[in-house]
């Protein structure tokens, strides 16, 4: 294979942006290699192949049925109060639950009744609601027509999100006390009102000390270096390998142990993991238990649950430390909802951050009561989730703030579906997919993995300086750092096959690691991927072996 029309210097320069921002340049180099292939007179048919988003290729068709199933009854609700040319009234309480009744047994055929029928009466009977308060806030919610009240969350929806993620975060055995919820766009919103509100509150510092464990999702790598924050950064880093020398992906008790020194203010980890995709293992999770019962008592943490439903059983960190977490949760990966930007934030109504605001010194504390005063004669008394919210509006607008109320409806149907045995069957189908394609990206490669339970398969790292070394001893890896940056595979990838990854480096893994998405594919490209992988790592032991002879 030829080599990347790049030079070392230039490649090097790239390596320095993000990289979902490197991304964009393999993309133009593997649009260059559709229109570059010789004698090939249908350019259509080279395929380029984009494994380096994690948007995922399914979608979760049967809450969205039943979405649309409220949206038909919800009009009809409107309509009845004031009709008159495309103008309706506001849905009325009383009655609804009948009317809802009698709606489905007029609209048998409608796409999605039948689901959004069960899923009404899994949540009455589960949560013991009121039928005509919960269709109602259902339907006015669908319609659209006011501002999220309560502005955190909707008190039905709350409800049944904070049962979802009992069954889902928790395997079923959640914390003692309430969760409260705020539903948030997406976890990216989450992150962002997160970190703005602990600086806004005094509870974290322009400089103060936080930990990372990586690898992680960029943007919690990014943040702290802005101007904003500057914080100083302590990595945790998962740099176990296994007998065989493949790399395990884990954490070494001595890395966790960095955790104990109190000057580690917070630490953010992605659980499982983005992009190795491993769930915290047990040790871990005592190491971290003991820590903050020992050393460090008022440790925050950030922990981003994404990826959780794919492993089964999994239960996050906030089970185990509930008073010291932060819960981070996006419904995007699970029902292939990234354009929704349905996310929620967790947070234990016997939390340390509130003990923290409860203890500031007097002057901070007045700053905060100016801050927060016009929206309540208590301010000192106002909980840090409820703060977030106002923060999330800049204070002045907190009478608008909340998630838009269609998009919580959309979340309470996702939550519902997953409680009934149709969710159920679609977890098993969506964890089966990636597990098949990881497979298939294996054999391709001809590389191995450790075995891992709690492996939830969205994405794999690889380590090609580790596989180099396993394969061929440490002289090829040798030959590899010394002539070529660790982005080089991935210029060639994109230059010569069309395949587009992203470097593992960026996410704080080893630099010559890339990161697969299996999620946004077709299972046999996984099959391609991996032989192209494999081709370009055996052009360099060629390389290598032409230079030792």
């Amino acid at each position: 294979m030829p080599k990347p029309t790049f030079t070392r210097e230039e490649i090097r320069s790239y390596a320095q942006l993000s990289p979902f921002e490197l991304k964009d340049t393999f993309i133009s180099l593997a649009k260059e290699a559709q229109e570059d292939q010789p004698g090939q007179k249908d350019k259509s048919q080279v395929q380029m192949l984009n494994a380096g988003r994690g948007n995922p290729n399914w979608v979760a068709t049967g809450p969205r049925e039943a979405f649309h199933a409220l949206g038909y009854f919800a009009l009809a609700e409107s309509r009845r109060v004031w009709t008159a040319d495309d103008l309706g009234g506001m849905p009325e309480v009383k009655g609804s639950g009948e009317r809802f009744d009698a709606f489905v047994r007029q609209h048998p055929a409608l796409p999605g009744i039948e689901l959004l029928e069960k899923s009404v009466a899994h949540a009455v009977e589960r949560f013991g609601f009121d039928r005509d308060s919960f269709l109602h806030e259902l339907t006015d919610s669908s319609v659209g027509d006011n501002y999220p009240v309560p502005d955190r969350m909707l008190p039905h929806a709350e409800r049944i999100v904070r049962g979802y993620l009992d069954d889902e975060m928790f395997d079923g055995r959640p914390p003692a006390g309430n969760t409260s919820l705020f539903a948030t766009e997406g976890g990216t919103a989450a992150m962002c009102y997160i970190f703005d509100s602990l600086m806004k509150n005094g509870i974290l510092k322009k400089g103060d000390r936080i930990a990372l464990m990586v690898p992680v999702f960029t943007p919690y790598i990014e943040i702290p270096e802005l101007d904003t924050y500057d914080f100083d950064v302590v990595t945790v880093e998962a740099s176990l390998f296994t007998e065989t020398g493949v790399r395990q992906w884990r954490y070494p008790a001595e890395e966790v142990a960095k955790l104990e020194d109190p000057s580690v203010k917070l630490v953010c980890l992605v659980n499982p993991s983005n992009p190795p995709s491993l769930a915290l293992s047990r040790r871990v999770a005592d190491q971290i238990k003991e820590i903050v019962a020992s050393k460090n008592p008022n440790l925050l943490i950030v922990t981003d649950d994404v990826y959780g439903t794919f492993v089964p059983g999994f239960r996050s960190i906030a089970a185990d430390l509930p008073r010291n977490t932060l819960l981070v949760y996006s419904y995007s990966k699970h029902y292939g909802a990234t354009g929704w930007r349905l996310g929620v934030i967790g947070l234990n109504d016997d939390n340390v951050i509130d003990a923290m605001l409860a203890e500031l010194p007097r002057e901070e504390k007045e700053r905060l009561n100016a801050r927060y005063g016009t929206l309540t004669l208590e301010p000192e008394k106002m909980r840090f989730i409820d703060r977030m919210v106002a923060d999330s509006r800049q204070v002045a607008l907190n009478h608008t703030a909340g998630l838009s109320l269609p998009q919580q409806v959309m979340m309470v149907l996702f939550s519902l579906f997953d409680m009934l045995e149709e969710g159920r069957a679609y977890k098993e189908r969506i964890r089966g997919i990636v597990g098949r394609r990881l497979e298939l990206l294996l054999e391709g490669a001809r590389m191995k993995i450790s075995e891992d339970p709690q492996r939830a398969a969205y994405y794999i790292e690889l380590d090609l300086l580790a596989e180099a070394e396993r394969v061929h001893g440490k002289p090829f890896a040798d030959f590899l750092e010394k002539n070529y940056e660790p982005v080089d595979p991935l210029f060639r990838l994109a230059q010569q096959t069309g395949v587009v990854l992203l470097n593992g480096g960026g996410f704080d893994g080893p630099e010559w690691s890339v990161r697969v998405s299996l999620a946004n594919l077709d299972d046999l490209d996984y099959l391609k991927i991996g032989h192209d992988l494999r081709a370009i790592f055996d052009a360099y032991a060629e390389e290598w072996r032409a230079s030792e002879s």
